[in-house]
């Protein structure tokens, strides 16, 4: 799967585009985009501009013919998730042909936007989604701080544990979150009362974006699921940790997280990241063999994507005095215990359907090291620890004011780096 776009050396005759961190012309990330009051479109990010793609179709067909009457009219990417992985991989062939031979660019330029005059979309209409519980360091730690005894439940090293997230409140980088209310019950001797949450966090995770479709009653084999793959983006799945801890017994999670999810605009598209697959954690000796419906080579050897998230927070007074956010976590994705493809395999074993639309989360990823913590719920020991900032302020959890941004990246020697962008969002009093 690795042809002429991933190629180092290649350059790009857009301004900058060979030196920008995350939007070289080796990503070619899709989103939507509008610009001076103009209607939704699609875009694909290059350098510090958005190539508007549908005034680009002429230069770009017969080549990604089928791409490009996906997008054509479109102001979701549905339709184009919809084609088959060859019909895409074309497609960004297409698009890297004419950003890098100069010969195009006289022409292709005059399809060039700056990105600080663009404004992001929802890139696709959100048919569903689904939240997994995929890293194993996170569900120990949380696990360990409600039951001490007990922290990872028996079917946890079984079976990708996920559940049925709210696609409706999903917001696009930028949104501000609104603190919820709820239920909570700070007093276990006393009646629950229904008031602002006063332990909001984040969660660093990676959404996974469902290409091509499957039939209903029709289990998708792990060995096909990579197929369904389209692409991934940076996602914050903030979570009320007081309404979940009364509330998700018997049932999980409900109004505790379908207040609000966070997503980076732009879909890093499964055939860009194709250089960065990776073994997925090594199984510790003593861990249950997967099942056999859970079983690949392939995804054995590759199914993991070597992928570095790290978490910004910058509080109200930090931004009113100038100060720049502060690192509080610096995650991989090859600390997942299930992969992708896993994760795939599952949700279809009982016939359930998948389609272009859909959005998988990965759930938290934290790693091994006291650095490497994907919420706030871990860095503060469920609030009994206070986290001491640059500036003199502490926390426990977020406070309204506070913003909170995500970036990814993926890099490895032989291939240039790659990045997700900004997923970024400041809270909101209720």
């Amino acid at each position: 799967m690795i042809d002429e776009t991933h190629d180092r050396n290649v350059t790009s005759w857009v301004a900058g585009a060979d030196i920008h961190e995350d939007f070289p012309v080796q990503n070619l990330p899709l989103g939507i985009f509008s610009s001076g009051g103009s209607e939704p479109r699609a875009g694909a990010a290059i350098g510090d501009y958005v190539f508007d793609l549908p005034h680009a179709f002429a230069l770009l067909e017969p080549m990604a013919e089928a791409a490009c009457n996906a997008l054509r009219g479109q102001t979701s990417l549905n339709a184009f998730m919809s084609l088959t992985a060859a019909e895409r991989r074309n497609f960004r062939r297409a698009v890297f042909r004419v950003l890098t031979d100069p010969g195009f660019e006289e022409e292709a330029s005059k399809s060039l936007v700056a990105a600080d005059d663009c404004v992001m979309r929802l890139p696709i209409d959100i048919r569903d989604y689904t939240d997994f519980y995929a890293g194993i360091h996170h569900a120990r730690n949380v696990g360990s701080l409600l039951r001490p005894e007990n922290p990872l439940l028996p079917n946890y090293k079984f079976i990708p544990v996920g559940y049925h997230g709210r696609s409706s409140s999903i917001r696009v980088s930028g949104a501000d979150v609104t603190r919820p209310r709820g239920q909570i019950r700070p007093n276990p001797d006393e009646p629950p009362v229904v008031e602002p949450c006063r332990r909001l966090d984040y969660e660093v995770e990676l959404g996974i974006w469902v290409g091509g479709r499957s039939a209903l009653g029709a289990p998708v084999p792990i060995s096909k699921a990579r197929d369904h793959i389209a692409g991934l983006s940076l996602l914050n799945d903030w979570s009320a940790r007081d309404i979940q801890a009364w509330e998700y017994q018997p049932l999980g999670p409900f109004l505790a997280k379908n207040f609000a999810t966070t997503i980076s605009p732009w879909i890093i598209t499964a055939e860009a990241l194709e250089p960065f697959r990776a073994a997925p954690l090594r199984r510790p000796e003593g861990d249950p063999a997967p099942l056999e419906y859970l079983v690949d080579d392939a995804d054995q050897e590759a199914g993991a994507y070597d992928i570095r998230v790290e978490v910004f927070l910058r509080t109200h007074e930090m931004a009113k005095s100038g100060d720049a956010a502060t690192l509080l976590g610096s995650v991989r994705a090859t600390d997942l215990y299930w992969t992708p493809a896993q994760m795939v395999a599952h949700h279809t074993v009982n016939g359930c359907d998948i389609a272009a639309g859909d959005l998988m989360g990965t759930g938290t990823i934290s790693g091994a090291g006291e650095s490497e913590k994907g919420s706030m719920m871990e860095l503060s020991c469920g609030g009994r620890r206070e986290i001491v900032l640059p500036n003199g302020e502490t926390r426990t959890f977020l406070e309204d004011g506070d913003e909170v941004t995500m970036t990814g990246w993926a890099e490895r020697a032989g291939f240039r780096r790659i990045g997700f962008g900004r997923c970024g969002a400041t809270i909101k009093k209720s």
